[in-house]
């Protein structure tokens, strides 16, 4: 079936007596009226200038003449690559020919250069406008996602009467750490159990913490004894110190945690996955910090790196050691609660035996308690009271 939508009568004799005059020998013929005159083409799209562009453009400046072959040999290119240089920048109205009458026609015509800043402003037009178009699409586009954003935290703040909400994946958990981030108005307190720190995440957290101290927000980290021992945590605490961060570690820590304001906490889903738990009941989040700051006033300042320091610490978690030992903790477990990698842990664990002469873990848990090393712990010990610490990974973003 066609789909011209000319009328077909259009192209077929009529059979209908004309009606006009007739045609008599002296009638004048009719002709067709003339075609408009062509648009001028516009200007060619912007396009990087090369090097022969460049120099040819400045060859034609000096010598104010439009000779390719010329301008090649002068400028040490190729013949063909003279006129193509030429030929773009006349293209692009950088260079006029000039030719004049009566000129010899194989002569090449005189040219000028013009100026670039008045041919840059018609020949970016179309670029500069695509840009602004794309940039009113973007802004739609956040718009739209703003609205959608607004009905996700009213929907969120209407189906969790509880002021508990699971947030099941690591991107949802890391925009959400971001929003909390920049609402933070007062200060941030966060506990980070573990030894080991990657160099790429302490880089990442350092410029996450100093856009927060700049704000005048307070930042208060605890970390695990081992964390000490870390460069990568060397250099992030000595550097987030410098701009009013404070560390601490202890021998012992309640898990990971990170709370905004005393009014959102966020704990890791102890379910196996990268999710996370945030918070908002003011009763939870209460406790929660009366945890934080029980540990945080027994733990070390992490400013307290001499050599006295270093081996207060060392014999602390030794002492530590020694204790789970007594208690019946396996290997994993201890290491887990003292941010240690399983070799590290039976290391320790090795040398502790060795400095009392024992043959057993049994054997060093009786000779230790003889000798006054088993107490109760530190006092005002928190782990108990919030549960097994975890050292392993979480959702939320460390340090």
């Amino acid at each position: 079936m066609s789909m011209d939508i000319r009328d077909d009568r259009a192209s077929e004799p009529s059979s209908a007596p004309s009606t006009g005059p007739a045609a008599g020998p002296t009638a004048p013929l009719q002709t067709d009226p003339p075609a408009p005159p062509a648009p001028p083409v516009p200007p060619a799209p912007p396009v990087p200038l090369g090097e022969d562009e460049t120099a040819v453009y400045g060859w034609v400046l000096d010598h104010q003449s439009a000779d390719p072959s010329r301008a090649a040999a002068d400028l040490g290119i190729a013949p063909e690559a003279g006129r193509a240089a030429l030929d773009r920048l006349i293209a692009l109205r950088l260079v006029v020919p000039e030719p004049v009458a009566g000129a010899n026609p194989g002569r090449p015509a005189p040219a000028r250069a013009v100026d670039p800043d008045a041919v840059v402003t018609a020949l970016t037009a179309p670029l500069q406008e695509s840009i602004h178009e794309s940039q009113l699409r973007l802004q739609r586009v956040r718009d739209d996602f703003e609205r959608l954003r607004e009905r996700f935290l009213r929907g969120r703040a209407e189906a969790s009467p509880c002021s508990l909400e699971v947030i099941p994946s690591l991107e949802e958990v890391r925009a959400a750490l971001n929003r909390a981030s920049a609402e933070c108005r007062t200060e941030m307190m966060t506990s980070q159990p573990g030894g080991t720190r990657d160099p790429e995440a302490m880089t990442e957290a350092l410029a996450r913490d100093t856009a927060l101290l700049e704000r005048g927000i307070r930042i208060r980290t605890l970390y695990h004894h081992t964390a000490r021992f870390n460069g990568p945590s060397q250099a992030y605490v000595a550097a987030a110190s410098a701009l009013g961060a404070e560390y601490r570690t202890a021998h012992e820590l309640f898990g990971r945690i990170i709370i905004f304001d005393r009014e959102l906490a966020f704990i890791p889903d102890h379910l196996g996955s990268w999710g996370a738990v945030a918070i908002r009941d003011p009763s939870v989040v209460a406790y929660l910090c009366e945890i934080f700051e029980q540990t945080w006033t027994h733990a070390t300042l992490f400013s307290e790196a001499g050599q006295d320091g270093l081996e207060r610490v060392a014999k602390e978690v030794d002492l530590t050691i020694i204790r789970l030992l007594a208690a019946g903790l396996k290997d994993e477990s201890i290491g887990r609660r003292l941010g240690m990698s399983l070799r590290t842990t039976r290391r320790h664990i090795a040398d502790i035996m060795e400095t009392l002469g024992a043959e057993s873990r049994f054997q060093a848990g009786i000779l230790a308690s003889r000798a006054g090393l088993i107490d109760d712990g530190p006092t005002g010990s928190t782990t108990a009271a919030a549960g097994p610490a975890s050292g392993g990974d979480a959702a939320t973003p460390q340090p």
